[in-house]
């Protein structure tokens, strides 16, 4: 089989962590992908025909306007920004036309909202290939992880002749938040992969080091609170004024107290509390942002109504109204032990590669992708690979050891193969 430069895959890498994107504005990296991936010879289908545009969550529509703006201005053609009809992400196939199983992997595409280091020490800073957008990072990896991607179609271009069955390969957007997943799922072009793959970079593991089975994802349930109320002066009519900070803090401080659940883990956490026009008037206005976890698909809705009756109760004393929007969701999964025992196996067989397994407590968007292949009869693994990287994800020096780059690229490739052997016998 012929093999992919491991220098190749750094440049890609080093590409697109010059220009992070958020969630649902990745337009720039969809439309450098669609070429890349079509230059390859793959057949690729963008934006609506990949997501049902219906279960999109946590989208601002000014923002992707600005989104498809920049994209112009950096020479995405128009023809391809039509293709995407407002929506980023886009999904890869080779068909073969042998018979032979339909193998899924996922890579995700967007960034945080991370200022990235300057300090000299800082790699990409270093090496010039740090982020040129202020306030905007690939501090989690996803710009490793659409490299490999990109690995993963040169190596299945490049050995079409030789191999059997269908491959797709989806780069999915805004897995922040985990809003992504979700309309790639309800679009069903999940639904007929018999095998399904993808992996995390980092995760605070050395190179070299896989972790095959992570355990204790945790559901998630994200939740963006708006409370509106009355304003009025604060000196001369106070009494007029419905305070929805008053609201929103009397809200805050019932949700964090919120008692934690018997059956398993669970975690509450309100993260943003945005009020007020000015020091001399009753706050009319106020926003929350709120997340929940918990280690079942029980515990979160148990939180979550909990965290409902904590708004609405605050929105009633205070003569509020107040609006809850569900803005990201995940779930929890478990790989399936054939696909664990196959991976083990080729781990074996590079001495440079050892399993660490242990607790995430963490939430992942891909866990909707790994039940729904499930839930149609299909194999599914999630792993993670070492990247020493300096500092913790979503900090200003994250930054990954390239080396685990090849890593990832082997394991998806020798995993597909050792797959298609073992269908084929």
């Amino acid at each position: 089989m012929k093999t992919v430069d491991p220098q190749k895959l750094i440049e890609w890498r080093r590409h697109f962590h010059q220009f992070p994107e958020p969630g649902w504005t990745e337009f720039v990296t969809t439309g450098t992908l669609i070429h890349l991936l079509r230059e390859m010879g793959l057949e690729v289908k963008a934006g609506p025909a990949i997501l049902r545009r219906e279960s999109i969550m946590g989208r601002n529509e000014a923002e992707v306007q600005r989104a498809i703006e920049t994209a112009r201005q950096r020479g995405i053609s128009q023809a391809l920004l039509d293709e995407m009809d407002g929506l980023t992400g886009c999904m890869a196939t080779l068909d073969t036309g042998k018979p032979g199983p339909t193998l899924g992997f996922r890579f995700d595409i967007d960034c945080v909202y991370v200022h990235e280091s300057d300090e000299e020490n800082h790699q990409p800073h270093q090496q010039a290939f740090n982020s040129c957008r202020p306030g905007l990072m690939h501090a989690c990896g996803h710009d490793g992880h659409t490299a490999i991607g990109l690995g993963v179609a040169s190596w299945l271009a490049e050995n079409r002749d030789r191999l059997s069955g269908t491959f797709k390969l989806i780069f999915q957007p805004a897995e922040e938040g985990v809003r992504g997943a979700r309309p790639v799922c309800d679009s069903g072009v999940l639904d007929d992969v018999d095998y399904f793959m993808a992996l995390h970079l980092g995760c605070n593991l050395k190179t070299g080091e896989v972790m095959l089975d992570p355990q204790d994802f945790l559901c998630t349930t994200k939740l963006d609170i708006t409370f509106k109320g009355e304003p009025a002066h604060a000196g001369s009519d106070p009494e007029k004024g419905h305070n929805a900070l008053a609201g929103a803090c009397l809200a805050a401080t019932q949700i964090m107290a919120a008692p934690r659940h018997s059956a398993g883990m669970s975690r509450v956490n309100v993260g943003v509390l945005r009020a007020g026009e000015g020091r001399n008037v009753i706050p009319a206005t106020a926003e929350m942002q709120i997340e929940v976890r918990g280690q079942t698909d029980e515990i979160t809705s148990w939180l979550n109504d909990y965290v409902e009756r904590c708004v609405q109760g605050a929105a009633t004393i205070h003569q509020l109204t107040a609006c809850t929007e569900k803005t990201g969701e995940a779930v929890n999964f478990r790989n399936d032990a054939e696909m664990v025992d196959m991976m083990q196996g080729i781990i074996r067989k590079h001495p440079d590669l050892s399993v660490h397994e242990r607790s995430i407590g963490g939430s992942e968007d891909a866990s909707l992708m790994v039940r729904r292949v499930q839930a149609h009869g299909g194999k599914a693994i999630y792993f993670i690979v070492g990247a020493s990287q300096p500092a913790g994800h979503h900090k200003a020096k994250f930054d990954i050891d390239e080396k685990a780059l090849t890593i990832g690229l082997t394991l998806f490739t020798e995993g597909l193969q050792t797959l298609l052997f073992r269908d084929q016998r």
